[in-house]
């Protein structure tokens, strides 16, 4: 089992085991906000067991650059529907193709059903004479440095929601 923890600002700081979280709890250093399953029952006490912990004090997250580029990370980032067509998408494209020294940045990749990334081929947009349905760009926030968020608990839903 999984527990998100929240910084005192509410941002998603991390995901760790719910044992992890317990000690987290236990030590005075967190609070349970969202509990799932069966409780924790210890000799002295029942704990609920957590799936969302908010950390008491703040804790300083260091500068992280921008999310690595990644095949999941395009498909995530578009929710995994073809930027030409809209439907469902399993692998990405190269807007202007590598031939043409597109590069592999998330400005220039975007998910992609096979039946549009075969059409497309080694073509570009204007060739094709296809338009774009978003505007590709880099993913901004906190989520996109926890890996483990990209299965989030249905319990984490409106927390990071609030984060986004």
């Amino acid at each position: 089992m999984r527990t998100l923890v929240l910084n005192a600002g509410y941002e998603p700081l991390a995901v760790v085991t719910f044992r992890r979280a317990i000690v987290l709890v236990l030590g005075g250093k967190a609070s349970i906000i969202a509990e799932a399953g069966d409780p924790v029952v210890g000799p002295n006490e029942i704990l609920a067991r957590p799936s969302v912990i908010l950390l008491n004090r703040y804790v300083k997250v260091p500068y992280r650059e921008g999310a690595p580029v990644t095949r999941r990370g395009v498909l995530r980032r578009d929710n995994h529907l073809c930027g030409y067509c809209g439907k469902p998408a399993s692998t990405i494209d190269h807007i202007v193709p590598k031939s043409r020294g597109g590069a592999e940045t998330w400005e220039n990749l975007v998910a992609c059903c096979l039946r549009c990334n075969n059409a497309k081929d080694d073509h570009t947009l204007r060739e094709m004479g296809w338009e774009l349905r978003v505007l590709p760009k880099p993913p901004r926030g906190s989520r996109w440095q926890i890996k483990e968020l990209e299965r989030p608990a249905p319990q984490w839903r409106e927390f990071l929601n609030n984060a986004a």
